[in-house]
């Protein structure tokens, strides 16, 4: 990942995706999940740039930056992702900027969990918002319909086939507010294009 976080090459007007590094607060290095923020990296990037592309007019920079919730460019990004949050681990700094970047107006898009990897990403958000609560997004949602109307939204995971939930939480929590953010349980999301159907 070290390649990965090479000085950017400034702004250049594109959307960019930013992938939100992570810390498991093991100590056993790469023996714990303390890489797993890294999964399908740069792959998955990729992936979500090539359908930005080809389903919409968005100018889309096809390379990612990779961030901390303690970077300080972080609040220059309007949307960030977060790839396995099941095993992700906030301190309570993080935990602060996370809270500011979130109410300031900033998305989070949380994917690549499964089963009762949910209970932690619960728990990590109870911390950035303590007051939230999650929000199923079934089909006749109004995110399903926003470019063009989803006429299926229950893919199969890629993996392992089963069928994934969408959770959001709103501002206030309230449903008709804006949506803070999503995430795509027992799913992934970013890379369901290079599997065969």
């Amino acid at each position: 990942w070290r390649d990965s976080a090479r000085k950017d090459d400034g702004y250049d007007g594109r959307f960019r995706f930013i992938r939100l590094r992570w810390d498991d607060g093991s100590t056993f290095g790469r023996r714990g999940m303390s890489s797993a923020w890294m999964h399908d990296y740069p792959r998955a990037e990729l992936n979500l740039a090539k359908i930005l592309q080809e389903l919409t007019l968005i100018d889309v920079n096809p390379e990612g930056r990779i961030l901390g919730l303690d970077d300080p460019e972080l609040f220059n990004y309007p949307i960030v992702y977060m790839w396995e949050p099941g095993f992700w681990r906030l301190t309570d700094q993080q935990a602060g900027r996370f809270r500011e970047y979130l109410l300031k107006g900033g998305f989070a898009i949380f994917d690549d969990f499964e089963y009762d990897q949910w209970d932690n990403l619960e728990s990590q958000m109870r911390r950035v918002l303590p007051d939230a609560r999650w929000f199923e997004l079934g089909e006749s949602h109004r995110v399903f319909d926003s470019f063009f109307r989803m006429k299926e939204i229950y893919f199969p995971h890629p993996m392992y086939g089963i069928k994934p939930t969408y959770y959001g939480i709103f501002e206030g929590n309230d449903p008709s507010s804006r949506l803070m953010a999503v995430a795509n349980h027992n799913h992934d999301v970013a890379i369901y294009r290079d599997r065969p159907a």
